[in-house]
């Protein structure tokens, strides 16, 4: 199995919206999760999940980890990291 990271910001755009993200996620097998430690806590949820992404709480300028595992990971980080940066 392959595994993707990366530390990234987050610098959305006012128009995108994390359902737009979980549609973008939709075609890889790999699962990608994100790592938020803002705030002094420590969140990590699949990206796939509406539910998940919505109980990490990110904004522009957190610095968030983020990770894929599986047969696409790369690609599914890239993806990803395109979104939110």
């Amino acid at each position: 199995m392959e595994i993707a990271k990366q530390d990234i910001t987050i610098r959305l755009d006012e128009t995108q919206t994390i359902v737009e993200l979980t549609n973008l996620l939709t075609p890889y097998e790999s699962d990608i999760y994100i790592v938020n430690r803002s705030g002094g806590n420590v969140i990590e949820a699949n990206v796939k999940s509406l539910l998940g992404l919505v109980s990490l709480r990110i904004g522009n300028g957190d610095r968030v980890s983020v990770r894929a595992e599986g047969t696409d990971a790369e690609a599914a980080l890239e993806a990803v990291v395109q979104f939110l940066t």
